[in-house]
């Protein structure tokens, strides 16, 4: 056993990034880990980013609006909400997630920094 429930990177991060073959970071972890040889080095992949949305401040999660219009920007590739309405949210330090992750991908990394910025604006949070 190599270890149990190990991350690599934490939350949904690893999703951002591209590997040769279509392979995960995890998948390439644990090859070389096994002494397995690493995928031949294609094309750069394109820019990418994760924004993770942090939590603003403690209390109950009353609504998370502007799906629709977050992920209609330009660049943005996912948006996954990992808090539920009704949950009881901390900010860090001393809570322990966010509220979800915002995906986005173009052609240099301003680009990618633009639209996670225009996508996050789009999101109303309320906390109770």
């Amino acid at each position: 056993m190599i270890e149990l429930a190990a991350r690599c990177i934490g939350g949904l991060c690893s999703r951002a990034l591209r590997f040769p073959g279509g392979s995960t970071l995890e998948e390439l972890l644990l090859a070389s880990a096994l002494g397995r040889p690493a995928p031949p080095v294609g094309r750069p992949p394109r820019p990418a980013g994760i924004y993770m949305l942090p939590v603003p401040r403690r209390g109950t999660l009353c609504a998370l609006e502007g799906r629709e219009n977050a992920t209609a920007i330009p660049g943005i590739t996912g948006l996954t909400i990992t808090a539920h309405v009704g949950q009881q949210v901390r900010p860090l330090p001393d809570g322990d997630q966010y509220l979800g992750f915002i995906f986005a991908e173009a052609s240099s990394q301003d680009e990618v920094v633009r639209a996670l910025t225009a996508a996050r604006d789009e999101l109303r949070i309320e906390i109770g």
